[in-house]
């Protein structure tokens, strides 16, 4: 009889010691935006205390707008996390195809709305590119995009001369156009990052390209056995976030009124962060794109909030790094429990 109440004691305190854990294991995996949006709410508390100035409406406008851009990079790279690839190219993309729509109107006179076609054409054929060495030439997606996105960045030096285009048809700039809402000024490149998000979350969600995305990153082998045509899939989402990235770099040119051919050198790891923050598995198969846009504005908050509290744009960049490391080594706990 001793012998069973030990063994029942055992029994019964074993799994009170998991059981807190497991929940919020549970808890964190079936709800994917729940970390990032607790997250967001204590960072815009924290700010709004130590920065008296972030809660104000023309503060608040400008968070909007840097959301817009890291926003829409953000939403081609979730297709392609969600595959189990990553793109480090992102930047080097969107600055090609903003050059290049730029260049051809304002250079060449090319009318601005083929120039702006032209443009998405680039950005779907570099996304296309970087598919092809991935899927074809079977190489890592994180060296192949990292090599990419020299590649395409030299190009843009090259077309631009290093020198920043100005003079910009007004359809160009159009996403920079403004309307009040609510006191709070947007911007058209707002609503068109909005757009991309409800397209994007119905394709994942609605249709069967989504549910073979999710199969593809969750298991590839598995995938190509039941039938689906990998690479056909994981060439079909390097092009369309090639698209994504052209769409970010037209709403950046309408934030800035130019197309500069320095700026984005952080937008690689501003996607990453807004996409792994956002609760996106890096392993693939697991994410939702609205955590996805929760993500991007963690990442507008926290470099504004900071930026407002004075604080060193190195710091900024550490601060990012922190945040990308935490939400890594919560995804891999998260992993690790569910084995």
């Amino acid at each position: 009889m001793t012998n069973a109440i030990v063994v029942a004691d055992d029994v019964g305190t074993a799994p009170r010691g998991r059981s807190w854990t497991e929940t919020v294991r549970r808890l964190l995996h079936s709800n994917e935006t729940l970390g990032p949006s607790a997250v967001l709410l204590l960072a815009v508390i924290t700010f709004s205390i130590i920065a008296p100035h972030f809660g104000e409406a023309a503060n608040v406008s400008l968070i909007l707008q840097q959301t817009a851009v890291i926003g829409a990079l953000a939403v081609g790279q979730t297709l392609i996390i969600l595959t189990a690839g990553i793109d480090l190219s992102v930047g080097g993309i969107m600055v090609l195809s903003s050059i290049m729509m730029a260049y051809l109107s304002v250079s060449h006179g090319v009318p601005a709305a083929l120039a702006l076609v032209i443009g998405f054409v680039i950005g779907t054929a570099c996304g296309l590119v970087n598919g092809l060495l991935v899927t074809f030439l079977k190489l890592p997606s994180f060296i192949t995009t990292l090599g990419t996105w020299n590649v395409f960045f030299a190009l843009n030096l090259y077309v631009s001369k290093s020198r920043t285009i100005i003079g910009l048809d007004p359809l160009l700039t159009l996403p920079g156009s403004t309307f009040t809402v609510f006191g709070t000024t947007v911007t058209l490149g707002s609503v068109i990052m909005l757009g991309l998000f409800v397209v994007v979350a119905y394709l994942l969600q609605m249709t069967q390209f989504g549910r073979h995305v999710y199969a593809v990153g969750g298991a590839e082998e598995a995938s190509r056995l039941s039938g689906i045509r990998v690479r056909r899939l994981v060439l079909s989402v390097y092009a369309l976030a090639g698209f994504i990235f052209a769409i970010g770099a037209w709403i950046q040119m309408g934030r800035l009124a130019s197309a500069s051919p320095q700026i984005g050198t952080t937008y690689n790891l501003d996607s990453i962060t807004a996409v792994v923050i956002g609760g996106t598995s890096l392993a693939g198969g697991r994410g939702r794109i609205l955590g996805t846009l929760v993500g991007a504005l963690v990442v507008a908050v926290f470099r504004n909030g900071l930026a407002l509290a004075r604080v060193d744009v190195l710091w900024q960049n550490f601060a990012v790094g922190v945040l990308i490391i935490v939400a890594v080594g919560i995804d891999q706990w998260i992993r690790k429990v569910k084995s």
